[in-house]
């Protein structure tokens, strides 16, 4: 027997590739969309709000980000959308990717794929990823959000195989959601899939764009935990594959925050589709110092350290930390505890949402504390909230919030923001020090019952010192900003 399962998505990866990878600072694989247009309107997409005006990247910057994530060590660019072959340029893409002697995996809704794609695709070495979620015509049809769209996939199926797929050299796989409609007929449709050599690739969905709205889809989680086992004894008896089961990806596990990042057709950097927290823009900066910079991909990458509740705890956190994006689109934080594990259902209690009370993240007690909850947390960034007390040490006697208040709000809610960060860490404790004020303008005058929103940015880091830009707001009403610096001890673990 197989110690594990061979699918397509990160499999070609070893252990020792993927630690390197995180050491070093580098890639091994990189998703990119091209373009967000599709012709179908899958009601589980996690890019159904997505605006049709965008300023996409053009072909040479395109390439140049390709350029970019093989030079850091990216052996295979994973092809997203949208629909992919919407893509006008697709081709030229495809025969740059493979100039670079990188490999292609390209998820297709199928709808597109002809005789002549299909060959096109084939003799390109590329390795498709078909989404079908069922063999029922009326469901697929309702699922993709357009009729007909079953006959079409059906179709692309059989030109696939015309095509030459799936062999040794050209894999090619099946994507399915785990929905409430579907659960029952996947088993069938793996050993289906398995008996045609074709790669199952059964997914969890992440709660975000469609799967968000449509509560239709939702399924018990202890139905899905029931579901994985299941697979994983047909795996073992039938065909000799044996894992342990495990959210969100049945038969394998979602460790893609170590080495790989999505790109997406505006240039925007994400740890992964399911994280929404924007890290930068290819336009702007260097794929390469993108990365290096970003707090979210350091802190993923150094997630037995950093991550909070039962997934930090787990002993299985060497091999699995749930999935980010879930953990993230349900509690605002991308280190939080997976709410969707089945392992973390009966302690749903100590995984933490946001928003969260300030008085758990920062030393400051009444009446200095002044800063209420934290509410966002984003790359460097984050947002909080308070009313303004009579009772706070900065308020005057006539009700007025004194000008010398704005430079402490702002070191509390960068000290939330850090606080928060650090909850799931091995070294919590947090030390900090206001050290001055810079460029600080004062428009209006809060008083006691006023509801101010601060929001704070991480401009720039020295060592242990930092920048920290800041911004009161009521309402839509600027009423401060400015520059704070401060001293805080990183405590911060090599991943």
């Amino acid at each position: 027997m197989t110690t594990c399962q061979t699918r397509i998505y990160g499999s070609e990866f070893s252990p020792q590739e993927i630690e390197d990878a995180v050491r070093n600072g580098r890639l091994l694989s990189m998703e990119i969309e091209f373009n967000q247009a599709c012709n179908l309107r899958c009601i589980y997409c996690y890019a159904l709000d997505t605006p049709v005006d965008r300023n996409e990247l053009t072909v040479d910057e395109f390439k140049d980000v390709i350029r970019q994530a093989g030079e850091m060590g990216a052996r295979k660019i994973i092809i997203l959308g949208g629909e992919p072959l919407l893509y006008p340029h697709l081709l030229e893409m495809i025969r740059y990717i493979r100039g670079l002697g990188m490999e292609i995996e390209l998820f297709t809704n199928g709808t597109r794929v002809t005789p002549e794609m299909a060959k096109i695709l084939y003799d390109h070495d590329v390795r498709v990823v078909l989404k079908m979620n069922t063999f029922d015509e009326a469901l697929q049809d309702t699922l993709s959000g357009s009729q007909g769209s079953y006959k079409l996939i059906q179709q692309a199926l059989k030109n696939l195989k015309k095509a030459g797929y799936p062999s040794e050299t050209h894999p090619l796989g099946v994507s399915s959601i785990i929905c409430q409609q579907n659960i029952d007929e996947l088993p069938t449709m793996w050993e289906w899939l398995r008996d045609q050599n074709i790669l199952p690739y059964f997914e969890m969905m992440t709660p975000q764009g469609g799967a968000k709205r449509h509560a239709m889809l939702d399924i018990d989680t202890r139905a899905v935990e029931q579901f994985f086992h299941r697979i994983a004894e047909i795996d073992r008896t039938k065909y000799g594959h044996v894992w342990e089961p495990k959210p969100p990806l049945v038969g394998g596990e979602c460790l893609r925050h170590q080495f790989s990042c999505a790109v997406n057709s505006e240039g925007y950097v994400q740890s992964c589709v399911g994280i929404t927290i924007p890290i930068g823009n290819v336009r702007k900066q260097s794929l390469k110092e993108i990365l290096r910079d970003s707090e979210v991909v350091q802190d993923l990458k150094s997630y037995r350290n950093m991550i909070k509740g039962p997934c930090g705890e787990c002993e299985k956190i060497d091999e699995c930390y749930g999935c980010r994006g879930t953990a993230y689109q349900l509690t605002g934080d991308y280190l939080a505890s997976d709410p969707m594990c089945w392992k973390n259902l009966d302690r749903q209690d100590d995984i933490m949402f946001l928003p969260v009370e300030a008085s758990r993240l920062v030393p400051h007690k009444p009446p200095v504390l002044m800063i209420d909850r934290l509410v966002e947390v984003k790359e460097r960034a984050s947002v909080s909230e308070m009313t303004v007390g009579g009772d706070m040490i900065f308020v005057s006697a006539d009700g007025f919030l004194d000008d010398a208040a704005f430079p402490e709000i702002i070191s509390q809610a960068i000290a939330a923001q850090e606080g928060f960060r650090k909850m799931g860490s091995r070294s919590p404790e947090l030390e900090g020090f206001l050290l001055g004020v810079k460029k600080l303008e004062i428009y209006s005058r809060p008083r006691v019952g006023d509801t101010l929103r601060i929001s704070v940015f991480k401009a720039a880091r020295y060592g242990d010192f930092g920048i920290i830009e800041g911004e009161v707001r009521k309402g839509d009403e600027l009423v401060a900003r400015g520059e704070v610096k401060v001293w805080q001890k990183s405590g911060d673990q090599e991943p």
